[in-house]
C-alpha cells in the first residue's frame, strides 16, 4: 500500500466527508460518507482557543498476540507483535451539526446511536475529550478505515479508539506523552472488554514488541528474524466471552485447568527466551504445544484447527490460534520470506479469508 502523507490523508478526509466513498482493504468494511449536503456543514474555526480549528489525524495498528493469551489473565507472561503494515486510520472534521457524527464499518449516523459495536468510540471521544479540556466545544464528524477484519483478536478496538483519541487531540492542536495516550487509550478500552491488561492498547501504538507479565507492560528486544503470518477464520470472535468460558472452567475445575494455564505461562516464559536468543525453531515448537493446551480449554474450533494444521504441513515452523479464540486468526512461523509465501499460498487455498506477513524484530 502507498503510504500517505499527513496533508494526503487530510485531504482524503475533508473529500470522504463531501460524498467520497472511503473503504478499507477488508472485504466487507466499507465506510461510506456522508451526503454531498454535508459540504454546506463542513467548519473551521480560526482559534484553537476557542476549539478545533482544522481537521484532525491519528494512526494506530493491529497487533497479534504470539503466546500467552488466556494465561496472561492469571499473571502469566504473553507476548504481542504490532503489526505496522495492517493500520487503522481515523479522521476528526469540523462540523456544524451540533453533533458528533460516525462513519465507520457500515455505519452512518449520530455517534450516540451508534450502538454497543461502537462503545469503545464513543468513549475515546469522551476521554479525549476530557483530556483537551476545549474553552469551546465542537462537534466532529469522525470517519475510520482499517486494513484489517474487527471482532478478529487483532487489537480493533484498541487500535480504533486509540487513532480516535489521536485525530481528537490533533484536531485540537493538542499533544500527549505516549504514556498518556496510552492511559486515554486503555480507558476507553474499559467499555470494550470490561478489565483490559492494557496489552492491546499498548501495542496497537508500538514500535517493537510488548511484553505482559504480571500486570507490568515493557519492551521486548528481538534478535529473532523470522516471519509471522497471520491467517483469517472468516469468524468473529468474541474476547470476553472466551475469557469468561476460561474462568467459569477455572472455578469448576481448578487443578485441572490451572494445571494448563501454569503450562501456558512456562511456554511463554520459554518463548521470550527464545525470541531473545533468536532460537526461531524452539519458538515454533513452544508455539505448537501453546495451541494444544489452548484447544484443551475449548477456546480454538474446528476452523482454527484446520489452519494451523494446513500452516504446520506447508512448512511453518509453528502455528497457534491467535487472541481470545473461538473464532478470529491464527499466527504461523516461518523461517523466512520464501517459506512464509509457501505457508500463505496454502492458508488461502485452505480457505482463509485474509492472509498477512510481518517480519520479526520489524520496527515501524
Amino acid at each position: 500500500m502507498k503510504e500517505l502523507t499527513y496533508e494526503q490523508d487530510r485531504r482524503r478526509a475533508q473529500s470522504a466527508l463531501l460524498g467520497t466513498e472511503t473503504a478499507s482493504k477488508v472485504s466487507g468494511h466499507v465506510m461510506r460518507s456522508a451526503s454531498p449536503q454535508l459540504a454546506s456543514h463542513t467548519a473551521h474555526v480560526d482559534s484553537p482557543s476557542r476549539g478545533a480549528f482544522h481537521s484532525g489525524y491519528g494512526e494506530t495498528w493491529a497487533k497479534t498476540i504470539l503466546i500467552g493469551e488466556h494465561s496472561a489473565v492469571y499473571g502469566y507472561p504473553a507476548v504481542a507483535f504490532p503489526l505496522h503494515s495492517m493500520k487503522m486510520k481515523a479522521w476528526a472534521t469540523p462540523n456544524l451539526n451540533g453533533r458528533h457524527e460516525l462513519r465507520a464499518l457500515g455505519f452512518s449516523g449520530p455517534l450516540e446511536e451508534s450502538g454497543q459495536r461502537f462503545a469503545g468510540i464513543r468513549r475515546a471521544v469522551t476521554v479525549a475529550e476530557e483530556f483537551v479540556s476545549p474553552r469551546r466545544w465542537s462537534a466532529f464528524t469522525f470517519v475510520t478505515e482499517a486494513d484489517f477484519p474487527a471482532e478478529r483478536g487483532l487489537g480493533s478496538s484498541a487500535a480504533a479508539a486509540g487513532a480516535v483519541i489521536r485525530a481528537v487531540l490533533d484536531a485540537y492542536g493538542m499533544s500527549a506523552t505516549s504514556q498518556e495516550l496510552f492511559e486515554l487509550t486503555n480507558r476507553a478500552e474499559m467499555v470494550t472488554h470490561g478489565h483490559p491488561s492494557g496489552l492491546d492498547s499498548a501495542t496497537t501504538c508500538s514500535r517493537n514488541a510488548v511484553m505482559l507479565s504480571a500486570g507490568r507492560i515493557s519492551q521486548l528486544s528481538i534478535q529473532s528474524s523470522g516471519v509471522l503470518i497471520i491467517a483469517d477464520s472468516g469468524i468473529c470472535g468474541s474476547t470476553r466471552e472466551a475469557v469468561d468460558s476460561v474462568r467459569s472452567q477455572y472455578e469448576q475445575d481448578k487443578p485441572r485447568v490451572g494445571a494448563i494455564l501454569a503450562e501456558l505461562g512456562t511456554l511463554g516464559s520459554q518463548s521470550v527466551n527464545d525470541l531473545q536468543r533468536g532460537a526461531i525453531g524452539d519458538l515454533g515448537v513452544h508455539m505448537n504445544a501453546a495451541h494444544i493446551l489452548l484447544a484443551q480449554l475449548k477456546v480454538s474450533d474446528p476452523t482454527l484447527n484446520r489452519l494451523v494444521s494446513a500452516a504446520r504441513e506447508s512448512g511453518a515452523l509453528g502455528a497457534k490460534m491467535t487472541g481470545g479464540g473461538l473464532g478470529g486468526c491464527i499466527v504461523a512461523l516461518a523461517a523466512d520470506q520464501r517459506q512464509a509465501d509457501t505457508v500463505m499460498r496454502k492458508l488461502k487455498q485452505t480457505g482463509a479469508r485474509g492472509v498477512w506477513s510481518h517480519r520479526l524484530g520489524a520496527v515501524a
